[in-house]
């Protein structure tokens, strides 16, 4: 059984729509702050992750909500700047953030947030969890994961890998890798994903802990060799490519995902009518197809305890890796 602390009551307490919330009556179409556009507030720049699945589920929640869903790029500071925004926003609904697991890891990494995590939104949903998969040059000599250990350990600190950014969720996924078999890598990192992806299909630097929605295609194009997901079971779009488990890494299990919150005080009638709304827009058969193809799965569970529980992750790994942002 977990053990419960601070954190945990209090993000278990802000989804409690999901259970307790049932009770509550969803406000009719249209209700939402008297009927105003809603704006959700993207923490990423057009063009990204983030981006995309705002602009897929849009239309889906207007649909849902049966009023305008607008997006809103605020992109900066890795994420910190919208979701500082909207946790000074009207807690009436009509102000949601879309941002990436960063989310989670910001704490850890920038100790003066204008925000609390804990204490500044509701959580309402998490959409979706894609895996990032290792992948490296196809010319590396390096078959498997088991290869990689074994080149690792015979030169401890000059295997590389490369990263979009200190802190970055390559990083992040390279420092537990690292902590958890137990090895000593060269960690490169670049400025952006773009480069470092570039640089390891280029042969510059073998190794990338990449998302498999942004890596697929240059695997299936054999541009990049894949070594292992970081998932609990297989990826659907990589039945061939084994778990970091079945390769030898037991808890290497590294998520990409975007959460959806509201400013703190959400009204509970509010909160259960967007719940119900982003579930619905989540089981769209448009929506669930393209998550499908892009490698995830559309998450099931309690957002509030899964965001709880990959704060604490990151926190512990971030302070155990000495990990800083500079």
């Amino acid at each position: 059984m977990p053990v419960d602390h601070p954190t945990r009551r209090h993000f278990l307490a802000a989804s409690a729509g999901s259970a307790a919330g049932l009770s509550w009556p969803a406000l009719a179409a249209g209700d939402l702050g008297g009927g105003k556009p809603i704006t959700l507030v993207v923490s990423y720049p057009a063009g990204g992750g983030a981006d995309a699945m705002a602009r897929l589920i849009a239309p889906k929640l207007a649909d849902a909500l049966g009023q305008a869903v607008v997006v809103d790029n605020k992109p900066g500071a890795s994420g910190t700047i919208a979701a500082g925004q909207v946790a000074r926003a009207t807690p009436d609904g009509t102000t949601l953030l879309l941002d990436a697991s960063s989310f989670a890891v910001n704490p850890a990494l920038f100790p003066k947030l204008a925000y609390d995590n804990q204490k500044s939104f509701e959580p309402i949903a998490v959409l979706a969890q894609f895996p990032n998969v290792l992948v490296c040059t196809p010319s590396f000599e390096a078959r498997s994961v088991a290869d990689v250990l074994r080149l690792a350990r015979a030169k401890p600190g000059a295997l590389a890998y490369a990263s979009s950014g200190n802190g970055s969720a390559q990083h992040l996924a390279g420092a537990l890798f690292e902590q958890l078999a137990k090895v000593d890598l060269n960690h490169v990192p670049y400025r952006g994903g773009g480069p470092a992806l570039n640089d390891v299909m280029g042969g510059q630097v073998p190794l990338f802990f990449a998302n498999v929605a942004s890596g697929l295609g240059q695997i299936q194009a054999g541009r990049l060799r894949p070594l292992a997901v970081t998932a609990a079971r297989r990826c659907r779009a990589l039945p061939d490519v084994p778990t970091m488990a079945e390769a030898g890494v037991a808890g290497h299990e590294v998520l990409e995902w975007n959460p959806i919150l509201a400013p703190a005080g959400l009204p509970p009638g509010v909160r259960y009518t967007l719940s119900a709304a982003v579930n619905r827009a989540m089981a769209d058969p448009e929506v669930l197809g393209r998550v499908r193809a892009l490698g995830g799965d559309v998450f099931s569970g309690d957002p509030a305890q899964f965001l709880a529980s990959q704060q604490a992750l990151w926190a512990r790994v971030v302070k155990e890796r000495g990990i800083t942002r500079d």
